[in-house]
């Protein structure tokens, strides 16, 4: 795919010294689940929900999202009833039916003991230990940042700013990957360099604000190995 701005007009970096992933939809092909989830809670109410927003949802806090959720469904419940629903129902698809997404592996291989890595997930905590326990990535994330504890979420820059507080690095030396719209946005108010990598779920929106689109992970792989060409070289070995 395209890239969005260019080499040239992306915001000024020491050099890329780390990478931030987010993860329903970008390390984990979960949006699908979260779907199926949200339609399963809306038809228990005989109500239908749209994709518009569905769209709408993706990236954000669980909450905030789930108040999106039941004010344009219509649904007699308070969004944290239906984040209990909604967690119930995920618990058991994240254990039963985890799929990591293409190329995770070999961009996670590329880059270790290169750069350092991080998570910044809009899900909770509890559903973050899954993941990386259902992925056995234990020990290969320097920082793994959730939602738990954030005031605000996405598209709000504030995730990702604890992040790289965490990794003791100014944004400007950060690489954001992400997959929605909202993630996209919260990367570039973080001042950090943003990738965009649709999935089948958010290939509509908006990633205008991203400094590079990428086809799927190898894409971003390659581009973010030009980042590091064109800043002279190899970043140093990130220190753990």
């Amino acid at each position: 795919m395209q890239a969005a701005r260019g080499l040239i007009q992306c915001a000024p970096m020491d050099f890329p010294r780390a990478l931030i992933f987010d993860m329903d939809g970008l390390m984990i092909d979960s949006e699908r689940l979260y779907v199926d989830s949200e339609r399963e809670i809306a038809a228990s109410f005989g109500r239908s929900v749209s994709d518009e927003t569905l769209g709408r949802m993706m990236g954000r806090k669980p909450v905030e999202s789930l108040r999106i959720f039941v004010a344009e469904t219509g649904l007699p419940i308070t969004a944290e009833e239906a984040f209990v629903m909604r967690s119930r129902i995920m618990r058991r698809k994240l254990r039963d039916d985890l799929r990591a997404m293409p190329g995770l592996d070999r961009i996670l291989t590329r880059f270790r003991g290169r750069l350092k890595l991080a998570v910044a997930t809009g899900a909770q905590s509890e559903f973050l230990r899954i993941v990386i326990a259902g992925l056995r990535l234990e020990g290969v994330f320097d920082v793994l940042q959730d939602s738990d504890g954030v005031a605000e979420g996405k598209p709000d820059p504030a995730i990702f700013l604890a992040a790289c507080r965490r990794l003791d690095l100014p944004p400007s030396a950060c690489v954001v990957l992400e997959d929605s719209q909202n993630g996209v946005a919260a990367g570039r108010r973080a001042d950090c360099y943003v990738i965009a990598v649709p999935n089948e779920f958010t290939r509509s929106h908006d990633f205008g604000p991203a400094d590079f689109i990428a086809s799927g992970l190898d894409e971003a792989a390659v581009h973010l190995e030009s980042l590091l060409k064109a800043d002279g070289g190899e970043a140093q070995t990130a220190p753990r």
